[in-house]
């Protein structure tokens, strides 16, 4: 695991399921229809944190695995089959899911690893599904929010600067990438924000006096604002389709000569 993942996150697990959102039902309901997940059918989740998109898979009917490897996390995840896994090193058998879920983790993963072990665990005609929720940097306030946190993220990956797409450009294990946007948004009061704010692997990891004088500055954006205030993100959803082994065997040959 990327260290600063596994410190922040094992830090601020309780913070994270208080704070951060869940996603919209009629995103999952799409998902669910694009990959044809049903009743029968068995869908892992990975990199499940506390289960904010595990909890709304049960509605698909199929079994639900989560897959998540930090135990404060993991803990989080009552009622569900958890497993103690990475992307890259999943503790399932081969062929063994049809859908694979990954909401806001993916740009942790190395990708050159966790690709061929999520081809290698979804059954032919199986599908790869990603959800992140990103901030909708057209609302004043998480706009903010983004300038505070900019400046102290450093080198930490984040979905916004879309680095995990290139991996699946070039890979021929997956398909031709299908996505949507939706709309989504919390309502907070000022401390719920610099929950919410907290929450963020690299803000976890700062020292008591940097995370709280953030949060100072954090609090401010708020003044004026009536309580609760609304916090807007554009839930993004990928639908990857699983390339047949054949296909991959095909591609690959021609690629070579």
């Amino acid at each position: 695991m990327h260290p600063v993942a596994a410190a922040g996150f094992a830090s601020a697990a309780d913070v994270y399921e208080r704070a951060r959102p869940s996603y919209p039902e009629e995103a999952v309901a799409w998902m669910v229809a694009r990959t044809g997940l049903r009743p029968g059918a068995t869908v892992v989740d990975v990199g499940a944190g506390t289960g904010k998109l595990t909890r709304l898979l049960p509605s698909s009917g199929a079994r639900v695995i989560a897959v998540e490897p930090v135990a404060e996390m993991r803990a989080k995840l009552h009622g569900f089959e958890a497993l103690d896994g990475t992307a890259e090193s999943l503790p399932l058998g081969d062929a063994s899911a049809d859908v694979i879920t990954v909401a806001q983790a993916l740009h942790w993963f190395d990708l050159d690893r966790a690709l061929p072990e999520f081809h290698r665990v979804l059954r032919p005609g199986g599908h790869l599904a990603l959800f992140w929720n990103s901030r909708d940097l057209d609302d004043p306030l998480q706009n903010g929010v983004e300038e505070l946190l900019r400046p102290i993220r450093g080198t930490v990956a984040t979905q916004l600067e879309g680095a995990w797409r290139k991996p699946l450009d070039r890979s021929s294990l997956f398909g031709r990438v299908e996505e949507r946007s939706f709309r989504y948004e919390q309502q907070f009061t000022a401390d719920d924000l610099c929950d919410r704010v907290a929450s963020t692997s690299f803000v976890a990891t700062l020292s008591p006096v940097e995370r709280e004088e953030l949060l100072v500055r954090v609090r401010a954006l708020t003044h004026g604002l009536a309580e609760p205030f609304p916090f807007p993100y554009k839930t993004e959803v990928y639908v990857i389709p699983r390339s047949s082994d054949r296909g991959v065997f095909e591609r690959g040959t021609s690629n070579e000569g």
